[in-house]
């Protein structure tokens, strides 16, 4: 139950539902994603962090650059 919990949660933000629409177009860098908020970039990494405990995106460092996809099975 704890991971529908999770998943809930980090589908309970609009900021965090519009990364994952915008994920569903291939995957993302940090800053390509975080462009379009009004936000500072650690609040921004938060939710991203949000989304990756709820099992909906991973992440993986590509040299200097984090990238963001949708996680396999999520949707």
């Amino acid at each position: 139950m704890a991971k529908l919990d999770r998943t809930f949660h980090a589908l309970a933000d609009p900021t965090r539902r519009a990364v994952l629409t915008r994920l569903t177009e291939g995957p993302g860098s940090v800053g390509d994603l975080a462009r379009p908020f009004a936000m500072a970039l650690p609040t921004f990494l938060a939710h991203l962090r949000v989304l990756e405990e709820g099992g909906l995106i991973r992440t993986e460092k590509r040299g200097r650059v984090r990238v963001c996809e949708l996680a396999e099975g999520a949707f």
